[in-house]
């Protein structure tokens, strides 16, 4: 992969407040072209790492590189990267057309300039329609899409968006991600996006990067992440999972031999083994299977039900005391067991995954 290939090479980067160090070593490629997402819990250094990028944050150590190009000394003003923060920040009194205009001018572009490519604009962003109208005339999607529009407007190299969907309600943000995903195919340039939400991670990246503690744990296409995380955490906090701590007897050429809570002896892939022979068994809900107790791999307890509308949940317990949830979907040839009943549940084959600590 050449270097015109690469929109940002973050090279070892370290970020230092005082003696908390809030990025550790941080190293990635995020492609031109790419819709690439930082995911973690808050405190986990996505949002230093994306102001580093945007030059409102400067690194203790490492390179941080923009199509070969060390953008270290530039001031953010002069590094062509733009930023749609979670306030979209817009002007008051002035026209969707003038909010968008006004970086633009600043700029120097010239008044016929700036008008002609805000029309270019709010055509990609949809917004033609509401150009003479002023922001509190407008919806949170629709002011989301016109900080993106300014954002977009002087052609930036690459765009980051830190949270921009967290004040709007959850319809709303389903709707705006397939928007936004296709206002990035449309643009042709990298988005950088920052998020703590592991569902709009999902949806709407090419590649995602998890991290925790100034750490990051695991890159790779969100199918990647979610059916083969890399540790405990990847998998504990990208959707839903069933952690069962097993036994291991062997691993070899990627796959180990394991003993359930239920005694049963029991093969899957492995990612990472402690040391002292134990792990555990990454199960996600949706790929288990009820059958009668005794039949399946091991034996659990319903305690109760969740009823989420396209699934069901079912909440159970292993006899020695661990929860797993199993997900069924919501449809008529869909037979519930009763609280307080045992029933068998199977593992789909290739479905678990051994984890260290």
């Amino acid at each position: 992969m050449t270097s015109s290939d690469i929109a940002i090479d973050i090279d070892n980067v370290v970020k230092r407040y005082g003696a908390f160090t809030a990025l550790h070593g941080v190293s990635m490629q995020i492609h031109a072209n790419e819709f690439f997402t930082l995911l973690g819990p808050s405190g986990c250094g996505k949002t230093t790492l994306l102001r580093s990028i945007a030059g409102f944050e400067d690194v203790n150590e490492g390179a941080i590189r923009l199509y070969g190009n060390d953008i270290a000394p530039l001031p953010p003003h002069k590094r062509p990267i733009n930023t749609v923060f979670q306030q979209y920040a817009l002007f008051p009194h002035m026209t969707v057309t003038e909010n968008v205009m006004f970086g633009l001018r600043r700029s120097g572009w010239s008044r016929i300039e700036a008008a002609t490519r805000a029309d270019d604009v709010l055509k990609l962003v949809q917004l033609s329609n509401f150009a003479d109208r002023k922001p509190a005339q407008l919806s949170g999607g629709q002011q989301q899409r016109v900080a993106l529009a300014r954002a977009l407007a002087p052609r930036p190299k690459v765009l980051l968006l830190d949270e921009p969907l967290s004040a709007l309600d959850l319809k709303l943000r389903q709707a705006v991600r397939v928007e936004l995903k296709q206002i990035q195919r449309e643009t042709g340039i990298a988005f950088i996006f920052v998020t703590h939400d592991q569902e709009e991670a999902l949806t709407m990246s090419d590649r995602i990067a998890v991290m925790s503690s100034g750490h990051v744990q695991q890159i790779g296409t969100p199918r990647e992440i979610y059916e083969t995380p890399i540790n405990r955490f990847v998998a504990d906090f990208i959707g839903e999972t069933n952690l069962l701590n097993v036994t291991v007897q062997s691993v070899s050429e990627g796959t180990a031999q394991v003993i359930l809570p239920s005694g049963h002896p029991f093969s899957c892939p492995a990612a990472t083994v402690n040391s002292d022979g134990t792990g555990h068994l990454s199960v996600r809900p949706e790929r288990i299977e009820l059958c009668p107790a005794g039949g399946g791999d091991l034996d659990v307890k319903v305690e109760s039900q969740v009823y989420l509308g396209t699934d069901i949940q079912l909440h159970t317990r292993v006899a020695d005391g661990e929860k797993m949830i199993v997900r069924l979907q919501n449809a008529q040839s869909t037979i519930l067991p009763e609280i307080d009943t045992v029933v068998g549940l199977k593992i789909e084959a290739g479905a678990a995954r051994l984890l260290a600590d």
